[in-house]
């Protein structure tokens, strides 16, 4: 890992009867390195904010909703990711219950919400598959994933939960 790392937050967001994930669908702005793929919430924590408020902030701005009910789920650190090629540490979120209706777009995209089953047939980046089912697991051990990509290409990594060590590798290579 070389310069700054950015640090941010990431949540998913459970439907009422828990069957669904909420999930951004970034197909608004053609600058994002995120384009066209399905994503969970939020963004980079701001200067003096704690990772919870950071979520907090993320889930008003994107989906205007408050997360009552949240777990930390475990932490993410991508390496290589986007044009610019940056690290980022996340924070990843289950919030389990929520104030307010979640809003249907925003800047980024449409809000849906996807049954959890079908997760996977939504394009998503190939190495959310080392870490997303985690989080909707029920154990409360936290995991930590390293994925390395070349911008969007994902080029392998590992997640550990416990003394368990799992490695992906890209179905490209």
């Amino acid at each position: 890992m070389h310069g700054f790392v950015i640090i941010g937050t990431l949540i998913y967001v459970l439907s009422r009867d828990h069957s669904s994930v909420l999930m951004v669908h970034r197909h608004k702005r053609f600058s994002d390195d995120q384009l066209g793929f399905y994503n969970g919430l939020g963004g980079k924590m701001e200067d003096k904010e704690t990772l919870i408020e950071c979520m907090q902030r993320e889930l008003k701005e994107e989906a205007d909703i408050e997360a009552t009910k949240f777990s930390l789920k475990g932490f993410v650190h991508w390496e290589g990711f986007g044009k610019k090629k940056e690290t980022w540490l996340g924070a990843v979120f289950l919030v389990e219950e929520y104030h307010g209706i979640p809003l249907l777009e925003n800047p980024e995209g449409t809000l849906e919400f996807i049954p959890i089953k079908d997760l996977f047939s939504y394009p998503l980046f190939e190495g959310d598959a080392a870490f997303l089912p985690k989080v909707f697991e029920k154990d409360s051990t936290l995991f930590h994933a390293h994925l390395s990509y070349d911008n969007k290409e994902f080029l392998g990594g590992r997640c550990s939960k416990g003394a368990v060590i799992e490695e992906f590798f890209s179905k490209k290579r």
